[in-house]
């Protein structure tokens, strides 16, 4: 059922506002296929009945459970399969080498959603970098939204998301099932740190990164806050880091500070040399 203009463009602002993202206007059928459950479960007889009390009130609870089910969560587990071979051939055995005395890199998964992005580096890192289990590998992953990062840390996952990306041989390795579900092992699971973040709000609580994963996500941003995203990155990327973004994003007359490389099986983005 379609909501009235009014009411969805309050929600587009609601959704930009609290987490950066830019709704089309003509992702109205959003808010009708995911608002349904949340308003009758808080008493409301209709989305108009909670968008009018969403308007009314300061934020809460109820806004950020809208928000959060009108924000896109897309991802699968070794999603486009590309960067994950450039990180297998060249970006991983590179870092190895460039921080043999330090014996530490830094990972970070931005807008992780569920959780398959971290887990997917997680096992690619225990089956091609055995030495590397003497290392200390932080493997951060962040959401917005505490709703995907609770299942992310469960680690459960159904049928369907296990059969997209997922080899056959790695799910037998690396999950058990679970009555319905299939859960990730503990030696995977617990590789992951998974922090609450909103990449428009402070950074602080990072470290330098190594390798930052920020793939699929400048595209929900308008230009302003891709630029300050990306400046942002500028600051917590190591000089000899590597940067991958989604297959359509670029930071082409976005920040030229960034310069593409391209790999054998990908592309990612560095620092330019001072």
């Amino acid at each position: 059922m379609a909501i009235p203009a009014f009411d969805f463009e309050y929600l587009r602002q609601l959704v930009r506002q609290q987490s950066g993202v830019v709704l089309e206007p003509h992702k109205d059928y959003l808010a009708a296929l995911h608002l349904d459950q949340i308003a009758a479960n808080a008493g409301f007889a209709s989305i108009a009945e909670l968008v009018e009390h969403l308007k009314h009130t300061p934020l809460s609870e109820l806004h950020l459970q809208a928000l959060e089910a009108l924000v896109i969560k897309e991802t699968s587990f070794f999603r486009d399969r590309s960067p994950f071979e450039a990180l297998k051939a060249s970006v991983l055995p590179a870092l190895i080498q460039s921080r043999s005395s330090q014996r530490t890199i830094n990972i970070w998964c931005a807008a992780c959603s569920t959780g398959q992005e971290p887990y997917s580096i997680a096992m690619l890192i225990r089956e091609a970098f055995p030495e590397l289990s003497a290392w200390t590998i932080r493997l951060i992953a962040t959401d917005f939204s505490k709703q995907v990062l609770d299942r992310a840390q469960q680690g459960q996952y159904t049928d369907l998301e296990i059969s997209r990306g997922l080899a056959p041989e790695l799910r037998d390795r690396y999950f058990r099932k679970a009555g319905d579900a299939w859960q990730i092992v503990d030696e995977i699971r617990q590789r992951v740190e998974f922090r609450q973040l909103n990449l428009i709000h402070s950074w602080s609580a990072l470290p330098k990164m190594d390798i930052i994963f920020l793939r699929n996500v400048l595209i929900y941003f308008d230009i302003d806050t891709k630029r300050s995203i990306l400046n942002k990155v500028q600051h917590y990327l190591q000089a000899d880091g590597c940067l991958f973004l989604g297959s359509g994003e670029t930071t082409f007359h976005l920040d030229p500070r960034f310069e593409a490389i391209q790999s054998k099986t990908s592309f990612y983005h560095r620092l330019r040399s001072a």
